[in-house]
């Protein structure tokens, strides 16, 4: 079946009758295909006021965006972001490309009247962060809606792990602990992709993992940092360069490498604005460690602890019980009554990474049909890019003092 084919089928299908929502996608490799995932998918698990319509997806690559467009599920094709912008047949942009361009996209796209969903960190800098947030504040006033993706806050388990701190479950929370680790560079001879140069990323695992923790402890908290103080380290200076290499990188004494411009590993503590203490790790150098993300909150009622790898589960200790019997035990969050899952299958049978972005995708077609301000907002992303840059500050001036012998 053509392109032009699965356009029609969708159109024929029994949501065809609701109002659509066209999207237009910027990038298409790994965020590009878990977003088209969700926007596939949200229409036919959820009911929904709009009825999402994959219109568009843009790329530079003529071939590769049209076999991405087959591939993933997109009625047409773009090859530069400008075009796709330029439509009328395309209400809301979805930006899914490296944080050098993120900037430049959203705030074209928010003042051709396009809603806008953007990949996290927001920006590559605070500076190209507040410019898409005060372009955000003018299209809200025109009735356009602007989303930063952070999708872990989409997940079941840290959704109602949200709704149990801000029931007051924990009491006062005192110690937020969050670890973001993966293993993905400890090899010296990967290559110097877009995301070890600064240019292009921002920062390194401080940006690509540490706005995740940031964002999602702040979300689970309900309260935003108020200081920090950091070190990092980029323990692998010089990486091969990529293949094609051409693109502006140079080498480094005729051996084919390439500066590393962005840091390996983030450490830093934290004060919220209640007083509350926190401690974040993100790396990228945990040998064994994929994807492991986890986060415990300890208060003066109990703790509540969330792992990635056990996605579908809390772990919750109610300190407030006898002690003889008190403990941390396991909430299997597949209820119907839990966040999201009514529309989902029967209790016990989990759900998996991609269906955060299918919850993503639910949450903004709400916020678009309801006229409200979706969360987390440009204002939220701002916020975030705020501690990053707090912390490579502190990173920057922190100095190791040696222990004065005894």
């Amino acid at each position: 079946m053509g392109l032009k084919g699965q356009s029609e089928q969708a159109e024929s299908e029994p949501a065809a009758g609701k109002p659509p929502l066209r999207v237009g996608m910027v990038g298409y490799a790994f965020m590009g295909a878990a977003h088209s995932q969700g926007w596939r998918t949200v229409g036919r698990v959820f009911d929904l006021p709009h009825r999402p319509v994959l219109a568009v997806v843009a790329g530079r690559d003529g071939a590769a965006v049209r076999g991405a467009a087959a591939r993933l599920g997109w009625a047409d094709t773009e090859t530069d972001w400008r075009a796709l912008i330029a439509r009328d047949d395309v209400d809301l942009i979805d930006i899914c490309t490296p944080g050098d361009s993120h900037a430049e996209i959203a705030v074209a796209a928010l003042e051709a009247g396009k809603h806008v969903l953007c990949e996290k960190p927001l920006a590559n800098s605070v500076e190209e962060a507040r410019a898409m947030t005060e372009a955000a504040e003018r299209a809200r006033a025109r009735g356009q809606v602007a989303m930063v993706g952070f999708n872990y806050r989409r997940l079941p388990a840290t959704a109602l792990a949200r709704r149990m701190v801000a029931e007051g479950r924990l009491g006062t929370l005192r110690h937020v602990r969050v670890s973001y680790l993966q293993d993905w560079l400890v090899d010296p001879e990967f290559p110097l992709t877009w995301r070890l140069r600064k240019d292009a990323a921002g920062s390194g695992a401080l940006g690509d993992l540490g706005a995740h923790i940031v964002d999602l402890a702040q979300y689970l908290v309900g309260e935003a940092i108020t200081g920090v103080s950091a070190v990092t380290e980029t323990f692998v200076r010089q990486r091969p360069l990529p293949a094609g290499a051409a693109a502006g990188l140079s080498g480094v004494g005729g051996r084919g490498l390439g500066e590393v411009t962005v840091d390996d590993a983030a450490l830093f503590t934290a004060r919220f604005g209640s007083g509350a203490l926190a401690s974040f790790e993100a790396t990228r150098f945990a040998s064994g460690r994929k994807n492991a993300l986890r986060i415990e909150l300890n208060g003066s009622h109990g703790s509540l602890a969330f792992d990635l790898e056990r996605l579908n589960e809390l772990s919750y200790h109610d300190h407030t019980e006898p002690g003889v019997s008190a403990g941390f035990r396991r909430i299997l969050v597949t209820e119907p009554d839990h966040p999201y899952l009514a529309a989902w299958w029967p209790p016990g049978h989990g759900l998996g990474y991609e269906h955060s972005f299918v919850h993503q995708a639910r949450d903004l077609v709400l916020a678009i049909a309801a006229g409200t301000a979706p969360e987390p907002s440009f204002a939220d992303g701002l916020q975030v890019q705020c501690v990053l840059a707090a912390v490579e500050e502190s990173a920057a001036k922190n100095s190791l003092y040696t222990p004065v012998p005894v």
